[in-house]
């Protein structure tokens, strides 16, 4: 028996463990109900939500749009944000944020801040030398980062989703450019860090538009190939995109539709902006030219006058899309003057010739990094606001050869909903139908290191080595092992980019620093000391690029083999315990448990990365590049493979390291390796051959980041602490402002009412002089002290105004409810009396009430009648500007006594069972009630003479007497106090005993 115990007990342990992870996923759901998604242009974002009941649903902003503008506006009291804030450019252009995001994770020395310099002159960037990057300067006492200014907009998003969903969201997917790279994209988190939101994954505008695009198109999608080309040009930049659409077959649902980048093309600068701002300047230098002679300054010196002819440059542009010229006019351009123009299309298209020219070039990049030709892609598709420039469709067409664009998708909503498809997949509260994606790194990823060689006997000199980590066009999510086989200290190594000769000079330029990190090993010398008789299977870096394409090193361990024989010793309860719950969990052949910390690293190189969504052998990279060792094991050294070619020693490195099957390895004591398998007599365990044994030893990383340094953990938390301020500041205000306003409405109402006939007629002259004052006293202190009043100061006030309104108020309401309520309870009473006189007609034998329950209803009938008349007599020798002694709330509770004792009557009736007829002595029916129908009577035979029922007798229940309440229909509790009370006092009828044959 105690046996069996100790063997139930790990399984009872392992199932608490299971009811607890589940209630965690139930309480984290009830957190999680709803998720979001922000895509970020360059000039406007969409928000879009997922919740129960909604699903996939663009979010309006406070001014009923679909889209919000990318503006913020700081001052030293206020913030605003949108809309509300693109209003602001023309009036605070220095405070006017926009088009910040071309900053982020940027150095000062980038051409991309010399060119937002250039483009808007009017704010004032000042220079951290810390991080080396830049910031606002609004003012001496206003200073914020771009991913400060980022994170108030994620915030705001954030509350516009809330507002709409009625719920918390913590959870958002942020759409960032497919060009972003590691230093851009880790900016965009610190950002969402700052705002609270968690990041469920950072994912390309291109990739959503192309997963939205899949996903409402999931039925002409099949096992064959379609190649579709998405070009994507925006406000800022323009992405070209080939995506492949094709079913293939997922481990866990069968075959299901994937989409997977395979060449991507983009151009910076080349986007709808920079429209606008060649347009501006053509119309600046249309209003000097007409100023000219009257000595005026020059427009492009003054802030405001800019902001507005770049407002203006934005409707022209989208106005000579549909038609050949327009006239742009402001009024009150600058000085008071009225500024009024011309442009026509072909002149706008002159002044973008350059522009266009560049239309082509993303295109051949996609078609190069794909390595496809134009007669591989089946169709184009525009997409963004840019593409409606009919200049840019034309050039467009011509260069990639197709009778037609696709016009077929929402080119302002795409990536937005895309993205939330892709929160809804990635959160715990939804299930969605499942579609695989399969994203690709643009820039490639590489490990450099140095180490000393001997090419010659005595002759040691330094060898530079490089090995790929992340290829060009790579698939990611994914993880990766680095093997350093021949380093026995510490020692250092660089993450860096790969060859970017795909980017020109001006590109290269603006990407910055092609060194990512140093890694610094601490504590590699040690390990070895502390496993002298193990021999060294090299040390292992292990790199994931996670699903957001953001880099970082997991850990690095330091591993050793050796050879050991199995023990027949029996198994502890401890290993048990650990192996039964493994066993639930895993539902498989469980690893072998060793006593240092099992290395788990196979499992990582060979399976496809977490939140991955393509199956093993679907991988891009071949099995063998899952752990790429950096040097080989023996002796004279290889020579350098070419390209992403593993070195020779590569596969002698995985035959040492043990990497076979786990159904062939041996556990650890004894037992056979495939589940199932019976164990091996104790003279077959002594001859079994010794196995190997792997430990693992952490080792100690010091990263130096080259790129752009992250924000320290200080600084991330006073910078998040700021922004939480500057919210709290907003809600006061808005708080205040709301306080002002009730109170102002509320003197104005007031006042006005003082004067309607109803408010007078309960009112006396010196009671209406009174509050008159008041309020004029409170309008004055309004006016003169309440800008400097506080929130609980108006609150007071208010509060102070009602209570002295609160009786005439109390007065007129209570009279605009009296015939309402005073009818209703007439008709109450009507009916219950009538419902009482006609129960009281029942004749006894059919009666259903007892006298108890009638005669408590007709006393509180009769109660209320005359409580309702002598109360409406006394309220009329009141007069009216005195309190009321007839209230609107006695009539209701009247009104719900008496309906609640007629209510009881009514559902015993519903319930009720008709009571069986007594026959007389010659076995002949009962003569029918006088109320009884003729239906009834001709319904009721009887028999003839000399027959009797006695042949087919009918069993019949018990039934009361006549006029004693049946068994079966008694109510399970009474009408009211006074029926309970009086029915207990009488006796309960006697029930006499009925023949079968009697009916």
């Amino acid at each position: 028996m105690a046996a069996t115990v100790r063997r139930q007990r790990p399984r009872r342990l392992a199932c608490w463990a299971l009811m607890a992870v589940l209630l965690a996923d139930l309480l984290a759901l009830s957190d999680t109900l709803a998720v979001m998604s922000v895509d970020l242009g360059s000039e406007s974002m969409k928000v879009a939500i997922v919740k129960p009941g909604v699903p996939m649903e663009i979010v309006l902003n406070k001014e009923s749009r679909r889209k919000t503008p990318v503006t913020v506006t700081l001052k030293e009291n206020e913030r605003f944000f949108g809309d509300s804030a693109a209003s602001m450019a023309i009036k605070n252009p220095k405070a006017t944020l926009r088009y910040f995001q071309h900053l982020l994770g940027k150095q000062e020395n980038n051409p991309h801040v010399a060119l937002y310099r250039a483009r808007f002159p009017e704010h004032e960037l000042g220079f951290d030398p810390q991080r080396q990057t830049v910031y606002f300067q609004i003012s001496p006492q206003l200073q914020f980062s771009p991913e400060e200014v980022l994170s108030m907009l994620l915030n705001y998003s954030r509350s516009l989703a809330e507002d709409f969903a009625e719920q918390p969201i913590k959870d958002a997917v942020i759409t960032v450019p497919a060009f972003f790279n590691q230093a851009e994209r880790r900016a965009v988190l610190q950002a969402a860090r700052m705002a609270g939101l968690k990041v469920l994954q950072l994912i390309n505008d291109n990739t959503a538009t192309a997963l939205s695009y899949g996903v409402f198109r999931r039925k002409d999608i099949n096992s064959t190939a379609q190649n579709i080309m998405f070009y994507d040009m925006g406000a800022g930049s323009t992405v070209c995109t080939i995506v492949t659409y094709q079913t293939v077959k997922t481990k866990d649902a069968g075959m299901q539709p994937q989409l997977q980048i395979r060449g991507v093309g983009f151009d910076r600068t080349l986007g709808g902006l920079e429209m606008e701002l060649r347009l501006r300047e053509h119309l600046a230098g249309i209003f000097n030219e007409q100023r000219k002679g009257q000595r005026a300054k020059d427009v492009r010196e003054n802030p405001r006058a800019m902001a507005k002819l770049l407002r203006e440059a934005n409707r022209l542009k989208t106005i000579l899309s549909a038609n050949a010229d327009h006239m742009a006019q402001i009024e009150g351009l600058m000085d008071d003057v009225d500024f009024k123009a011309k442009v026509t299309r072909a002149e706008f298209e002159e002044l973008c010739a350059d522009l266009f020219e560049r239309v082509p070039g993303p295109v051949q990049q996609a078609l190069q990094s794909a390595e496809m030709k134009l007669d591989e892609i089946e169709q184009v598709i525009l997409v963004g606001g840019a593409t409606r420039v009919p200049k840019v469709q034309e050039v467009l067409l011509k260069a990639v050869g197709k009778e037609e664009l696709g016009k077929n998708i929402n080119a302002d909503e795409a990536a937005a909903m895309g993205a939330v498809y892709q929160a809804a997949a990635l959160s715990k509260a939804f299930k969605v139908k499942p579609f695989v994606v399969r994203d690709a790194a643009i820039y490639p990823i590489l490990v450099e290191f140095t180490r000393e060689v001997e090419e010659e006997p005595g002759v040691r000199s330094l060898k530079h080595n490089k090995r790929v980590l992340f290829c060009r066009m790579g698939p990611y999510p994914q993880r990766k092992v680095i093997t350093f086989n021949r380093y026995n200290h510490d020692f250092n190594f660089h993450i860096n980019y790969g060859d970017l000769g795909f980017l020109g000079p001006e590109d290269l330029r603006v990407f910055g620093s092609q060194n990512l990190t140093t890694v610094k090993l601490k504590g590699v010398g040690e390990s070895f000391k502390k496993y002298p008789d193990y021999e060294s299977k090299g040390i292992k870096a292990h790199f994931n690029l996670d699903e957001s394409g953001v880099l970082s090193l997991d850990r690095v361990e330091s591993v050793f083999e050796t050879l050991v024989e199995d023990s027949p010793e029996e198994e502890s309860t401890l290993t048990k315990l650990g192996n039964t719950i493994s066993s639930l969990f895993g539902g498989g052949t469980t690893q072998d448990t060793k006593e240092n910390g099992t290395d788990t690293v196979q499992e990582e190189e060979e399976g496809p990365a977490e939140g991955s969504k393509a199956e093993p052998g679907e991988q891009a990279e071949p099995r063998e590049e899952a752990e790429a060792p950096a040097e080989d094991t023996s002796p004279p050294p290889p020579p350098e493979p070419k390209g992403d070619a593993a070195p020779e020693g590569e596969k002698t490195a995985e035959k040492d390291n043990g990497e076979k099957p786990e159904a062939q390895k041996p556990s650890e004591k004894g037992e056979a390796g495939a589940e199932g398998v019976p164990p091996a007599p104790e003279e077959e365990k002594k001859q079994k051959p010794a196995r190997k044994q792997r430990m693992v030893e952490e080792i100690g990383v010091e990263l130096v980041v080259l790129d752009l340094p992250d924000l320290r953990q200080d600084e991330l938390a006073r910078s998040a602490q700021k922004l939480q301020d500057l919210t709290l500041r907003d809600l006061e205000k808005q708080e205040r402002e709301k306080a002002a306003n009730s109170l102002e409405a509320f003197i104005f109402e007031t006042q006005d009412k003082l004067y309607q006939p109803e408010y007078q007629e309960v009112s006396t002259e010196e009671q209406r002089e009174d509050i008159s004052g008041r309020l004029h006293a409170a309008s004055t202190w309004l006016e003169d002290e309440g800008f400097g009043a506080t929130t609980v100061m108006l609150k007071e006030k208010l509060a102070e105004l009602r209570k002295l309104c609160q009786g005439l108020f109390f007065r007129v309401e209570e009279r605009k409810k009296w015939p309402e309520r005073l009818s209703a309870l007439d008709n109450l009473l009507n009916h219950s009396s009538m419902f009482l006189t006609g129960a009281r007609l029942i004749p006894e034998m059919d009666q259903i009430f007892t006298e108890v329950e009638m005669t408590t209803l007709e006393k509180v009938i009769n109660e209320t009648w005359a409580w309702k008349n002598a109360t409406v007599a006394e309220q009329a020798k009141l007069p009216a500007t005195e309190k009321p002694v007839l209230l609107s709330k006695d009539i209701e509770a009247k009104m719900m006594a008496l309906d609640r004792e007629v209510q009881y009557l009514l559902n015993k009736a519903k319930f009720a069972k008709p009571r069986p007829r007594p026959k007389d002595k010659n076995g002949t029916r009962a003569e029918p009630p006088l109320n009884a129908s003729a239906s009834d009577q001709g319904d009721k035979v009887i028999p003839p003479a000399g027959q009797t029922e006695d042949a087919k007798p009918i069993s019949e229940p018990e039934q009361e007497t006549p006029g004693s309440e049946p068994a079966d229909s008694e109510p399970l509790e009474l009408g009211g106090p006074a029926a309970e009370s009086e029915q207990k006092e009488q006796p309960t009828g006697q029930k006499p005993t009925l023949k079968n044959d009697e009916l």
